[in-house]
């Protein structure tokens, strides 16, 4: 499966291209190419060093999108508009959204925008025919990229097209460690986003690091 990363050059993006890369071809995407290129060549060391095969590569972010079938969007909030203004060529593809507005006052808080959240305001903006999901939300950069540690995380996976979304619930499933839940239509994805800054807090509040969810 070819999976695109737009904004892959950040924690998030060169995480999960990190962990997808061993069992995927993985496309990561940035503004600037060069950049894209140098994150591209650290996830291949970083995941052979380990004896895992790897295929990724580093291109624009149009690229990124042109070169894949499923592509994820990993972006910080206040740059869904100006990212998805300057690309094109989603429709037919299947778009993931890890993104999670909140902002960090005295403690973290969860900002959705009008449309009730980042999941639906991408939607807005993405054109007919694209099959847009919500996953990847839940994890901490710093776990995706700790390649030797062990995973042992759940990650909803909101969605309203069936074929869609099983299609990315066995994409996360194909990571060691990760279990993948259907959390229902897209319009539930408000529920797993807020889910962030409330790990945040309590991670802050309770003097741990790194935490993350499962069910049992």
């Amino acid at each position: 499966m070819k999976v695109g990363i737009v904004g892959g050059t950040g924690d998030i993006g060169e995480g999960i291209a990190m962990r997808l890369s061993s069992k995927h071809d993985v496309v990561i995407g940035s503004r600037d190419e060069e950049k894209a290129h140098e994150s591209s060549d650290a996830c291949y060391a970083r995941v052979t060093e380990l004896g895992l095969p790897c295929i990724v590569s580093g291109h624009s972010n149009q690229e990124a999108v042109d070169r894949s079938d499923i592509v994820i969007l990993a972006i910080p909030f206040r740059h869904i508009k100006p990212t998805l203004s300057s690309l094109h060529g989603f429709e037919g593809k299947i778009v993931v959204s890890p993104i999670n507005p909140m902002e960090k006052r005295d403690f973290f808080v969860y900002t959705p925008p009008p449309e009730g959240s980042a999941a639906l305001l991408v939607r807005t903006m993405l054109p007919p025919g694209t099959l847009l999901c919500s996953a990847f939300n839940t994890v901490a950069a710093n776990k995706w990229k700790a390649l030797s540690e062990p995973l042992d995380f759940a990650v909803p996976v909101c969605g309203d097209d069936p074929a869609a979304k099983a299609v990315v619930l066995d994409l996360v499933r194909s990571i060691p460690g990760v279990s993948a839940y259907d959390a229902g239509p897209l319009a539930v994805s408000s529920m797993v986003e807020c889910l962030t800054p409330l790990l945040l807090n309590i991670a802050r509040f309770n003097r741990m690091r790194d935490v993350g969810i499962q069910f049992r």
